[in-house]
């Protein structure tokens, strides 16, 4: 693996270099600038902090969480990678190697990536992943590339903090569709479906439902443009409670290109909903997918045969943390094949009556992406807590790309090895790890150097100092 020149933005990568940076030179405190009051008081002044500089000591032994990939429709070997704790990757080598184009923005977590049909060097950010776990992430708003990742401007929707979906339409480049879910610990914020249609310069909110109820996804009916279908998600967490659903969460429809918009839910759940989770058949777009969070048992696997007029339950399959995960995938080459994302992947070939797991051997769990290929239906990208994984066989074996130090750290230690300390970390679903803060390999830190403590989600470790 290549040593890492640049630094992801992600904090728990941050917090460890912090925490391991005892022992800068003495130079490097050296300022004729008096230290301000309070820094002083906690032994850090401003000059201190800016006389580190920053490097990458990993790991990408296990990865990290991934929110969404996009591949390039026209060069398929380019890949962007959302990662919901270390911004946007890019390869051109189909994982091979990998670059971080996001570090320099306003946000360490990303929710979800878009490139525009028409132009592939247009990409589409959305800041802030989408879900509602205890150590969710939030974001800054929407960004902008139109130099396929250079550079990014950000374009909007500075308070939605949460971006579910982005769907641009497949006629005009510059209208837009954003899917905010909102502020999570919140009410208000830019909560809705917004819609531009001058490319990212204005907004407005087509789909505005209340202070506590934003847009989870938008689709866009690739026969029928004007056709498109939004699902709405009601929720608030709160220190001691998630609020995971009310009134708000439905389905709804629109057949002007998203101007206005009606419930499309005959044949959904009554009462209380949760996270709805949609998608259209490539193969058929008179065939639209949901799987529902709902109340007195109805929560299930949904199947609409006439564009959403009506819901038939196909079965009583959901996501085992709906707030999480409840995405789903339709094949571009069974109408009847649809993927259900979940802790352990799902796939159903009879449109959702059965469902039957994919294949995790060798693989991490708790899965928030995935890509098929138009030309070979067995040939998949997957991203999940662990990082992201191809396969050529329709999940029976896996290649890990090792190579994206993702890990998200909560809680960092050192120990007083010497010449090298180690550093000691536990994360989110990659359990506690440890690894030297330097080597004396011409290759720099490797993912070998790194080591497994606890396995499991890790969290605070501690060293002995004898």
């Amino acid at each position: 693996m290549k040593r890492w020149n640049s630094l992801p933005r992600q904090l728990g990568l941050l917090s460890m270099l912090l925490a391991a940076s005892a022992g800068l030179p003495a130079s490097a405190q050296d300022s004729d600038d008096p230290p301000k009051k309070e820094d002083t008081a906690a032994g850090i002044t401003s000059s201190l902090v800016s006389g580190m500089r920053f490097r990458s000591i990993g790991p990408a032994l296990m990865s990290g969480r991934i929110g969404d990939i996009a591949v390039d429709p026209t060069d398929r070997s380019t890949w962007y990678v959302a990662a919901s704790s270390g911004g946007v990757w890019k390869t051109t080598n189909a994982g091979v190697t990998f670059n971080p184009i996001f570090d320099g923005y306003g946000s360490y977590s990303i929710g979800c990536l878009a490139i525009d049909p028409h132009d592939r060097f247009t990409i589409w950010v959305g800041t802030g992943e989408n879900n509602s776990q205890r150590s969710v992430g939030y974001g800054d708003g929407l960004y902008k590339s139109t130099d396929g990742g250079q550079s990014f401007k950000r374009v909007g929707l500075e308070n939605s903090e949460h971006i579910g979906m982005i769907a641009i339409d497949p006629r005009d480049s510059n209208t837009v569709f954003v899917a905010a879910q909102g502020p999570l610990w919140s009410s208000g914020g830019d909560r809705g479906l917004y819609k531009t249609t001058d490319g990212g310069k204005t907004w407005k909110n087509v789909l505005d439902i209340d202070e506590h109820t934003g847009v989870n996804e938008v689709h866009i009916d690739p026969e029928q443009p004007d056709v498109m279908y939004a699902s709405s998600y009601q929720r608030r967490r709160h220190t001691w409670v998630l609020i995971d659903g009310g009134p708000g969460s439905t389905i709804y429809k629109s057949t002007d290109g998203g101007e206005t918009w009606r419930k499309a839910s005959r044949g959904l759940p009554g009462g209380d909903k949760g996270r709805i989770g949609m998608d259209i058949s490539p193969v058929n777009s008179e065939v639209v997918y949901a799987v529902v969070e709902a109340t007195s048992g109805q929560s299930g696997f949904y199947r609409s045969t006439n564009r959403g007029e009506t819901w038939r339950r196909m079965s009583s399959t959901i996501s085992s943390s709906p707030q999480y995960y409840s995405e789903l995938v339709a094949c571009p080459h069974d109408v009847d094949r649809v993927y259900l994302l979940d802790t352990y992947n799902r796939i159903s070939e009879d449109g959702g009556a059965t469902f039957r797991g994919l294949g995790e051997a060798d693989k991490h769990v708790d899965n928030h992406a995935l890509v098929i290929d138009p030309a070979d239906p067995e040939h998949l990208i997957i991203g999940c807590d662990g990082g992201v994984y191809e396969t050529w066989d329709q999940g029976r074996t896996y290649d890990y790309k090792q190579n994206l130090p993702l890990t998200q750290f909560y809680k960092v230690a050192v120990s007083y090895e010497k010449p090298f300390y180690y550093v000691y970390g536990g994360t989110q679903d990659n359990a506690t790890q440890g690894g030297p803060s330097q080597t004396n390999n011409n290759h720099g830190i490797r993912s070998s150097d790194w080591f497994i403590t606890v396995f499991g989600d890790g969290f605070e470790p501690a060293v002995d100092p004898n």
